[in-house]
């Protein structure tokens, strides 16, 4: 809601500021130029974003200073702790690194905001840097017309830096004209009303411009002019890291259960941090002047001097925080979990049918079909492919190749509220009807029932991982990859509509045949396309990483597709299972076919 109105009000307010004061005209400008950088330079590492940064972040969070030194370093590079956060947000809602290595990475790249302070106080508002954003310019929109996505991904960066140092130079100038005609300075406030005032005020700009790098950039012009003094302006810096944590906060309101989760460490962090700065910024003001002596600061040198309590208080935070990040994640994990806005009730599971074995049995046998039919759905959708499609008889192989977005759905919030509630009421009747005497006899198909149930958790806790992938990767303008995952979809897509069919027939001695069948052809089609891997691999079709991860996917379809095969057969009435079992293939059996015939799948 809060959302909703912040726009309007930004735009009102900016057109009455332009109106009434042409001198903001220039500072305006330079706002909107170092954030328009931000947004190019987001740009450019999101072009690089499938490769070598996500394989450096997987690798890099093993260990807590590899997570503090991977988001430190990120955020010097991209000067955007927001795409740093973004992509953390995204490996930890994956599952693809633990929450606490993410915390770790949030911790960092807060400490990296402050190399930025550093960046403007030292060269930015020293050095006429407007003369070399020309040139950047030029050569940064060259390249961002070019074909290839790694060169427009450069063009993008370039083109970033380049309006970076056209905001700094713009917003300098613009405070000196601002100087001419309104003194800010006039306004200022000592003592502990005014660091409470600038904190609010440090906040509320950056959460009006989403950008604690803006408002840096604001507060060191601004005290480079005369506009503010220098305790107020440490004091808007300290705002300037609470209001991160409310942008990270709204964000986590739109993300999955990880997001959440590590939105609030994001949160608490600032708050404590901010917190920490405003009792504590006496102490850290004479820290300062002491530490600027020994590194050559000028006493009068207010900038770098800014510049360097924004990195000690913000190493302060952290280094109070590192040592409960434990404990932090267990709380963390502990009250934020997920609340299902409509959790799947059952459908068969009644009392009344604990009576006898054979109604058990029966009602056990339609919920946990309930359930497949939750997740065949889920399983489409996550193929992103309608649900209709393929239980009709269109062509799944043009459906698939005629793709144009992947499905933008939340495997793990749809898992929670159709497939894992009910999984728990069929575990829960389960164990209620095996300590009844009178359903005692039904014992073993209840088991039998039961892992088909967790066959279908297994199934689609298998997308979760195969559909981060699918989502990076599944419309690649690279074709060889995109060629991949398109098999990898018509595969499974092709499995569901089979297993479909054969549920809706009338089971018969050859339906187990036809479940072997599909395994058989799903263990051949696994080796055929790691064989081709190989092969594009080895002719340097693919590099090396994203050939990791399709093999990895290939894994998951693996197992989604014998767990839903295993379900199937377990969904067998208990006749046709005992009338069939003597022609069904073991798995030997099974490896041996797919040894004679490795390129059938071809």
């Amino acid at each position: 809601m809060l959302r909703k109105f912040t726009l309007p009000f930004v735009l009102l307010l900016l057109a009455y500021l332009l109106w009434v004061g042409a001198e903001f005209m220039e500072l305006a400008l330079g706002i909107a130029f170092f954030i328009f950088g931000m947004i190019c330079l987001e740009d450019g590492f999101k072009a690089f974003a499938g490769g070598a940064l996500e394989a450096i972040l997987q690798r890099s969070t093993d260990k807590l200073w590899k997570s503090l030194l991977l988001g430190f370093t990120s955020t010097t590079l991209m000067q955007s702790s927001t795409l740093v956060s973004l992509i953390t947000i995204s490996f930890v809602s994956s599952e693809m690194i633990a929450l606490a290595g993410g915390i770790g990475i949030i911790l960092g790249a807060n400490i990296g905001t402050s190399t930025g302070a550093w960046l403007i106080a030292g060269l930015g508002l020293k050095v006429d840097i407007g003369s070399y954003a020309m040139p950047m310019l030029v050569f940064g929109v060259l390249l961002l017309m070019q074909k290839s996505k790694a060169i427009k991904g450069a063009g993008n960066l370039v083109l970033g830096i380049g309006f970076l140092f056209f905001g700094i130079h713009f917003m300098k100038e613009g405070f000196t004209q601002l100087q001419g005609s309104f003194d800010l300075s006039a306004y200022s406030m000592t003592g502990v009303y005014g660091v409470l005032l600038f904190t609010l005020i440090g906040t509320l700009i950056t959460f009006i411009m989403q950008s604690s790098h803006a408002t840096l950039l604001i507060v060191i012009a601004a005290l480079a002019t005369g506009q503010v003094s220098y305790e107020n302006a440490l004091a808007l810096s300290i705002g300037a890291s609470l209001g991160s944590a409310i942008t990270a906060a709204l964000g986590g309101l739109a993300a999955n259960l990880g997001g959440k989760r590590l939105a609030a460490a994001q949160v608490l962090f600032s708050f404590v941090t901010t917190l920490l700065a405003m009792l504590l910024i006496k102490p850290l003001v004479f820290v300062v002047d002491w530490m600027a002596v020994y590194i050559g600061i000028a006493a009068e040198d207010y900038l770098l001097k800014l510049a360097l309590f924004q990195t000690l208080f913000r190493l302060l935070g952290a280094v109070v925080f590192m040592p409960f990040i434990p404990q932090i994640e267990k709380r963390l994990i502990q009250f934020i979990h997920f609340v299902p806005k409509s959790t799947e009730q059952p459908l068969y599971l009644y009392p009344e049918v604990l009576e006898t074995p054979s109604s058990v049995v029966a009602a056990v046998r339609k919920e946990v079909e309930h359930l497949f039919d939750n997740a065949f759905g889920l399983l489409a959708n996550g193929l992103s492919l309608k649900r209709s499609t393929i239980e009709s008889e269109e062509s799944l192989l043009n459906e698939v190749k005629n793709t144009r977005r992947i499905f933008p759905i939340d495997v793990e919030d749809a898992y929670e509220e159709k497939i894992k509630s009910l999984h728990s009421e069929i575990v829960a009747f389960i164990s209620e009807a095996q300590m009844r005497e009178s359903t005692h006899e039904a014992t073993e198909e209840l088991y039998v029932l039961r892992q088909a149930s967790r066959n279908i958790v297994g199934a689609v806790k298998g997308m979760k991982h195969l559909h981060n992938n699918l989502s990076r990767y599944g419309l690649s303008s690279n074709p060889a990859v995109r060629e991949r995952y398109d098999q990898i979809r018509l595969q499974l897509a092709r499995l569901l509509r089979e297993l479909r069919a054969l549920l809706e027939e009338e089971p018969s001695s050859t339906t187990a045949l036809s479940l072997d069948s599909l395994k058989l052809s799903i263990q051949k089609a696994s080796r055929t396309m790691i064989d081709d891997l190989d092969e594009m691999i080895r002719y340097r079709r693919l590099n090396a990483n994203i050939a990791t991860s399709i093999m990895n996917d290939e894994n998951y379809v693996a197992d989604i597709a014998n767990n839903l095969i295993a379900a199937v057969h377990a969904l067998l009435s208990r006749e046709e299972a005992a009338t069939t079992d003597q022609f069904n293939l073991d798995e030997i059996e099974i490896q041996q076919l797919v040894d004679k015939e490795p390129n059938i799948a071809k």
